[in-house]
């Protein structure tokens, strides 16, 4: 499964990021702190998945659902994340209900396009049969 438990860590770059964003401007962390709260964090997304998988196991289901860890959080009493990441999940929804209409919606106008190319391409073969 993982070769090293280092493997399991969220990638620093994002962990700085989020740390950078969450302070006052013109904070500073330390290198092991930085360290220390990447590991918090990656302990903590383990504690969640697996208590969510169990759960998934329990109700028969095999896939964990944004539903499952919503519930998890409120049974290990971390219900106060659960409005914001609530909220967070109907933007996310509707952000990629958004991109998918917006991909079809470009895949009807290419259509179109090409059939109008067509008609046209159509129109042009008509007037040069005529011609002769």
């Amino acid at each position: 499964m993982v070769e090293r438990i280092e493997d399991l860590n969220l990638p620093n770059a994002v962990i700085a990021r989020l740390i950078k964003e969450a302070l006052p401007e013109g904070s500073n962390v330390s290198k092991e702190a930085r360290a220390a709260i990447a590991k918090a964090a990656s302990v903590f997304a383990i504690f969640i998945t697996s208590s969510s998988t169990a759960l998934a196991h329990k109700q028969n289901h095999r896939t964990i659902t944004a539903k499952d860890i919503l519930q998890t959080l409120n049974e290990l009493d971390f219900e106060s994340f659960v409005p914001s990441l609530t909220q967070d999940l109907e933007v996310y929804r509707k952000m990629v209900k958004d991109k998918k209409e917006s991909k079809a919606n470009n895949k009807k106008d290419v259509s179109a396009g090409d059939a109008a190319a067509s008609s046209s391409s159509a129109a042009v073969a008509a007037d040069n049969e005529d011609a002769t």
